[in-house]
């Protein structure tokens, strides 16, 4: 297998995860810098999800449309000229639209990559080179916090954006010279209609929820904004039963396997999406932690992630994928649980083994949800169920920071004060609830779902030992 073309594209991969761990740790600091709260900063991370949510359904359209290669190569620029904007970015609605650019250019660089990679591998190989191009992205969540959290400590928060510049050059300059040649295809034209109103739907829930939560701003704006959303994602459910080409095709979701994984990966993904941004929240502000210490205590989340690649497929296999996937979503919201128990008296020891857990369990259900949704989809829907996928992964990761940043909000206006240590254990409870929720998503699925994918009940090895990472993982 030629192993240079995943590991140019994991380029993206590692750029877009550093980026999202490293902003997380560095949070209050950008906060003080550009005068604003923590809380409302949660924009920043709301708009960059945001945006990956709805440019996410065009890319493979993108691709085809204008060559897959060169599609990869401009949303790199596309990203590092982001990632430039918010390191000189002075307010925070200067943040809010570079991390907005940023999105744009994140959409279009993971999907695309992985098409890339699909395109050039021959089907028996495609599992490994699956692997080659997500373990070293996970690097990223490794060396994210630790280094973010040492930049802002002693150097300045600026440079956890500007790390990126030479990073992504490389990877344009390595694409330029070992990516295959793609030629742009036939394509329908574009539903634009749709794509305006699934961008609506997205932008409007999602930003109405961080709205309301904003003290700076009247909660009836954040109350409109979500009805605006609400009533566009209702018009574009109309508008895809009567388009030839819908940007998200629905009809999917009459199929039970494909939508129990879908609807119950959303709903843990919102817990996913809260823990980046409670965690440095917590410790530095709660605990009274460095940047740089809370980043060395949260990056053991990554490492259990990483761990638990290797022993994945032959777990689901073992047991299947409605057994591991109930269990797993019940113990990993326990795990968000627990992190509401976190004291500064709390022994970092245990800190660290809990987190390692959490990562551990989280990666497994992240594996399993990714290659359930292909179980029962055929191979020329494919293309179909994947920016559906991708488009609530984000969503619904976006919505798990529109809650954190929410709950926070409404405790601290009860008690009329700061942020408390109480406030964040509030936050843990809540979205560990939400996260456990998923399981009844489970329940209703058959025994045997997704055995030809997993290989649970067969003593043959299983064709597909783990799916390609997903954004949002």
């Amino acid at each position: 297998m030629n192993r240079t073309i995943p590991l140019i594209l994991a380029v993206a991969l590692f750029m877009e995860n550093m980026d999202s761990t490293v902003i997380a740790t560095s949070l209050p600091a950008i906060a003080i810098d550009i005068h604003t709260s923590p809380i409302a900063l949660k924009l920043a991370l709301t708009a960059y999800l945001v945006s990956l949510a709805i440019f996410i359904p065009i890319s493979g359209w993108m691709a085809d449309r204008f060559g897959a290669k060169n599609v990869f190569r401009a949303a790199i620029a596309v990203f590092i000229v982001g990632s430039v904007a918010c390191a000189v970015s002075n307010s925070l609605p200067a943040f809010v639209v570079s991390r907005f650019l940023q999105g744009i250019g994140g959409a279009m660089m993971t999907p695309v990559g992985r098409l890339v990679l699909v395109r050039a591998t021959p089907k028996s190989e495609l599992v490994a080179a699956m692997s080659w191009l997500t373990v070293p992205a996970l690097v990223g969540p490794l060396v994210g916090p630790p280094i973010g959290g040492f930049i802002t400590t002693y150097f300045t928060w600026h440079w956890i954006f500007l790390i990126n510049v030479p990073i992504g050059l490389l990877g344009i300059w390595l694409a330029t010279r070992f990516l295959p040649e793609t030629e742009a295809t036939e394509t329908p034209p574009l539903d634009f209609i749709g794509f305006v109103l699934s961008g609506l739907a997205a932008s409007g829930v999602v930003f109405g929820l961080s709205v309301v939560s904003l003290p700076a701003l009247p909660p009836l704006a954040g109350l409109i904004t979500v009805a605006v959303g609400v009533v566009s994602g209702a018009l574009y459910l109309l508008h895809a039963r009567r388009a030839q080409n819908p940007l998200l095709a629905l009809e999917l979701f009459r199929n039970q396997v494909f939508r129990s994984s879908v609807l119950g990966g959303s709903l843990f993904r919102i817990g996913i999406g809260a823990v980046p941004f409670l965690l440095p929240l917590m410790f530095q502000i709660g605990f009274g932690l460095t940047p740089f210490q809370s980043g060395m205590i949260t990056f053991v989340s990554a490492i259990g992630a990483i761990g638990m690649k290797f022993v994945t497929a032959l777990i689901f296999r073992v047991a299947g994928f409605r057994r591991v996937l109930i269990v797993g979503s019940l113990v990993a919201a326990a795990s968000m649980g627990v992190y509401g128990l976190f004291t500064p008296d709390t022994p970092y020891v245990l800190m660290l083994a809990m987190l390692l857990v959490g990562g551990f369990i989280r990666s497994m259900f992240f594996t399993g949800v990714n290659a359930l949704s292909y179980a029962e989809v055929s191979a020329e829907d494919t293309s179909k169920a994947t920016p559906i996928t991708a488009v609530f992964q984000q969503l619904s990761i976006a919505l798990g920071v529109a809650v954190a940043g929410g709950v926070l909000e409404v405790s601290t206006s009860i008690h009329g004060g700061s942020l408390t240590l109480a406030d964040f254990h509030i936050a843990f409870f809540i979205v560990a609830a939400i996260s456990a929720a998923a399981s009844l998503s489970f329940m209703r699925l058959a025994p045997d779902a997704g055995n030809a994918v997993s290989g649970h009940g067969r003593l043959t090895t299983p064709k597909v030992l783990e799916p390609a990472r997903s954004p949002g993982e």
